[in-house]
């Protein structure tokens, strides 16, 4: 007969130690046990009660310590649902709550999508964008980017806070995406199996579409940035010289960018 697992903890670091003596083996390969996401109901009704939905959200969502809700977790595994967060939001902020909103019909948008094409969210949904043929990108991501060894702070620190968090900005992980494919010339499909690795919000629906989008094939055109994206959205973080931090490959207007990453000028 299967044993029930332990459910009566006097608190989470005794709940924590119990889990890692019941699965010790994965706890070796990741021992990754973060306090920013604690998972249940409760939780996930407190935070919602503390999310700014109608104008800080929609002036600062883009800055990394701009007023994001990272309620995606819940979202995603169906502790909170859409329907509820967007009614809270309605009753919190009204109509000034329409981009948080919006931000929600995205997600809508891309499950509803995944119900149609099924395994086919794995597929290119249309040809890249850039001039560079498809089969001159790699299809495996190499160790230097999943070990967060770039040379790229930016880069590395991504990767570091998602394997030590399974969270990342929206923002960060555009610029991953964007390094990933049209930096690195590697095929999106492996960027995001190793987002949905690691992601405790990771799911196919949201994760593909939008590295597709990153990627072009499925949006008119790549997705890329530059340094002073990255110095306007990150704070100050990232002021040190380029050539100290090995982001002088952002460097450049989107035009210099575009020109030196693909065999034709995007659009």
């Amino acid at each position: 007969m299967t044993e029930t697992m332990r459910r009566d903890f006097k608190n989470r670091a005794e709940m924590i130690d119990y889990l890692k003596e019941q699965f010790s083996e994965a706890y070796a390969t990741d021992p990754r046990v973060s306090d920013e996401f604690i998972g249940g109901r409760v939780e996930a009704e407190k935070r919602l009660q503390q999310v700014k939905t109608g104008s800080a959200y929609k002036r600062s969502r883009n800055y990394l310590d701009g007023a994001v809700s990272k309620l995606s977790p819940y979202i995603r595994y169906g502790v909170l649902t859409l329907a509820e967060v967007r009614d809270f939001a309605l009753e919190q902020s009204g109509n000034g709550a329409s981009k948080f909103i919006n931000e929600l019909g995205w997600r809508d948008y891309w499950q509803r999508l995944y119900a149609e094409m099924g395994d086919d969210i794995w597929e290119d949904q249309e040809h890249y964008k850039t001039g560079i043929p498809k089969h001159q990108y790699a299809d495996d991501l190499p160790e230097d980017i999943e070990n967060g060894e770039t040379g790229v702070k930016l880069i590395d620190d991504i990767v570091h806070e998602l394997k030590t968090t399974g969270y990342l900005h929206n923002r960060q992980r555009m610029y991953f995406a964007a390094y990933v494919v049209h930096w690195r010339n590697i095929k999106w499909q492996a960027g995001a199996r190793f987002f949905l690795t690691h992601l405790l919000d990771g799911d196919p629906a949201s994760n593909n579409l939008s590295w597709q989008w990153v990627a072009s094939t499925f949006s008119h055109k790549p997705y890329i940035f530059n340094l002073s994206n990255v110095r306007k959205f990150t704070g100050k973080q990232y002021e040190a010289p380029a050539h100290e931090t090995g982001m002088e490959i952002f460097e450049g207007s989107y035009d210099d960018i575009n020109a030196d990453l693909f065999n034709e000028k995007v659009r």
